[in-house]
């Protein structure tokens, strides 16, 4: 009973109206000629792909779920899912931004960001399959050899073969230091690994033909911690000369964890017996390779979520329309109707607003970050490049924690609209619900996030970084204070701003004598920081909307009734939402003794 309909419409608001994308794009040699229709078809294209052809197999998949052969190693996915990933392949969707060079059409990674948020909405269990190639693909253009870019990134661009990251072991959680797997070295330049890896999504499916494995291990000089590790390129069949695939190499899924959510996608235990690798990158350096990948699928694993709420938040609202209990507080509405649509109780709009306001406050930030990233790419500015990446390693942990925290209370929030439905299976809430779970451990768990923004981000430069975001919300305020349609925007959004930057210099220096001042802040400061990211941006939304509604009541015409709806769902976040922040605030100044110092509480 499910519905998706692909938000084509707030896309293009996003895009055109907001972010002026075709214009940041124009100033980019490789996307000067990318202009909005060419956006707009490429989109409209994408949503039927969604919509049509992975959104009727999400239902179906989670219930049938993955199959591995205990005997062969072979996982067969669910039916429907191959056939949907080679009419993907064949409309060209996994090169949309990849490198020419190599295959790609080389469109803005702004463009493939919308193209996979629909698709995370339609089936994200089918979606991370080719998504996770994306991160493969990154890796290797940035650190590949030649031999290893010429053979493997044409065959992950165009989607032939997909690709993967080994990194964690059943020790290990989070700890890639503890790592045990080894690789020797070879005579003729490979490496011979072994050992056992876990949660490897997508490890062994029945999609492609060849699966690119990038495996993290220790050399026999590796020095311990996460100091000693290498990164490897391993892939499930050995690759001939000629490019052709040769025999099986050592490396198979032993099991399948059986999950609480995502059961379409094949969550493997991988073992590596004596299979054969080749480096990628420098010895003893595979984490700084890694993560090129692990950025790019953070950025991933927020889109994710932004997906199912989306889909999520069109379900709720559907079925509010529909469903009569009870009757108005304030009278009558439905008359011809034994009871009123659950749309006319306050709590009910309080969940749908809260869903919707995540949501498109989401798609902005995360179209935002994605410009940044093409900006950071290939921008001819040397100073526009080197401030894009500043402000995209500052965002991107906000990008993945504060988008998958909000996507899955809009999730439940969206499945207690449902009542005692949201529970049942064909309404497909739950499984939004189970489904947008897992996204908060993903790629390091929403602590880790935490501390990285915190620990790294902020206050490893002093604040530096935080700052150069900080005069873009300063930049805003000060245009537009004076406007009183702006004032229960920009107000709220200038009282925050000076109580995160006293927030954070109190952080630091309690930091400094006590380092689990950090730990015990991190979680809370992530919210703060990202409720004054979003706030920033919903700002800017009503800012535009108010200024074409104002454009079409001078001309005598009707506004885009999407213009309101902005407004409103503003007005909703400033006066329902952000006000968390207080509390956040609150419990950040309590400081870690109340946390560290129970022992006897914990015994």
């Amino acid at each position: 009973m499910a519905v998706y309909t692909p938000p084509l419409r707030d896309m293009q608001f996003v895009l055109h109206e907001l972010l002026d994308v075709s214009k940041e794009l124009g100033a980019m040699a490789p996307h000067a000629e990318m202009d909005i229709d060419t956006i707009n078809a490429v989109l409209e294209e994408a949503g039927k792909f969604a919509s049509e052809v992975i959104f009727p197999l999400n239902i179906s998949g989670d219930t049938q779920g993955c199959k591995l052969d205990a005997h062969t190693h072979a996982v067969q996915t669910p039916d429907g899912f191959k056939a949907a990933y080679e009419q993907y392949v064949a409309g060209g969707w996994p090169s949309l931004s990849c490198d020419p060079a190599y295959g790609g059409q080389g469109l803005p990674f702004v463009v493939n960001q919308c193209l996979y948020e629909m698709l995370n909405s339609a089936n994200q269990s089918w979606t991370m399959y080719p998504g996770l190639s994306h991160g493969a693909y990154e890796c290797l253009h940035a650190h590949g050899t030649p031999e290893q870019q010429a053979t493997y990134l044409p065959k992950l661009t165009s989607g032939e073969w997909t690709g993967t990251m080994c990194l964690t072991e059943p020790h290990c959680g989070t700890d890639l230091g503890l790592l045990r797997s080894k690789a020797e070295p070879q005579a003729d330049g490979t490496y011979r690994i072994s050992g056992q890896k876990i949660f490897i999504s997508a490890g062994e499916h029945d999609l492609a033909a060849n699966i690119v494995h990038l495996v993290l291990a220790r050399l026999p000089d590796a020095p311990p911690g996460s100091k000693g590790i290498s990164l490897f390129l391993v892939p499930k069949f050995h690759v001939n000369a000629d490019g052709s695939i040769g025999q099986r190499n050592g490396i198979y899924c032993g099991g399948l964890e059986h999950k609480m959510g995502i059961h379409a996608n094949a969550t493997c235990q991988m073992i590596l017996d004596n299979a054969v690798g080749t480096l990628v990158g420098q010895p003893h350096k595979g984490l700084a390779a890694m993560f090129v990948m692990m950025n790019a699928a953070r950025l991933g694993v927020g889109n994710q979520s932004l997906g199912l709420t989306e889909v999520a938040y069109q379900n709720a609202l559907a079925y509010a329309k529909d469903r009569v209990q009870m009757r108005s507080l304030t009278g009558v509405k439905a008359p011809a109707q034994p009871a009123d649509p659950i749309i006319v109780h306050p709590d009910v709009r309080r969940m749908l607003l809260t869903a919707k306001a995540y949501a498109e406050g989401g798609r902005a930030l995360a179209c935002y970050a994605s410009l940044l990233l093409d900006k950071e790419q290939h921008h001819p500015d040397p100073d526009v490049r080197e401030e894009s990446a500043q402000l995209l390693a500052l965002l991107t942990p906000i990008v993945k924690a504060f988008i998958t925290d909000n996507g899955f209370d809009a999730a439940v929030q969206c499945q207690q609209v449902y009542g005692g439905h949201g529970f049942i299976k064909e309404w497909g809430m739950e499984q939004f619900v189970r489904d947008a779970r897992i996204n908060m451990i993903y790629e390091g768990t929403n602590t880790i996030q935490s501390l990285d923004l915190l620990g790294r981000k902020v206050l490893g430069n002093n604040g530096a970084t935080l700052k150069l975001f900080g005069a873009q919300v300063e930049s805003f305020v000060r245009a537009n204070m004076a406007d009183p349609r702006m004032a229960e925007f920009v107000r709220p959004l200038a009282e925050l701003g000076q109580k995160l930057t006293q927030l954070t210099a109190e952080v630091g220096y309690k930091g400094l004598r006590n380092a689990d001042e950090v730990g015990a802040a991190a979680v809370d400061y992530l919210r703060v920081a990202g409720h004054m990211v979003l706030g920033y941006f919903w700002a800017r939304m009503a800012r535009v909307a108010l200024d074409k509604m104002a454009q079409a009541q001078a001309a005598a015409q009707k506004p885009d009734p999407l213009y309101l709806g902005k407004v409103q769902t503003a007005r909703f976040y400033f006066a329902r939402l952000m006000p968390e922040t207080a509390s956040l605030i609150r419990r950040i100044r309590a400081g870690s003794e109340v946390l560290m110092d129970t022992d006897a509480a914990l015994s």
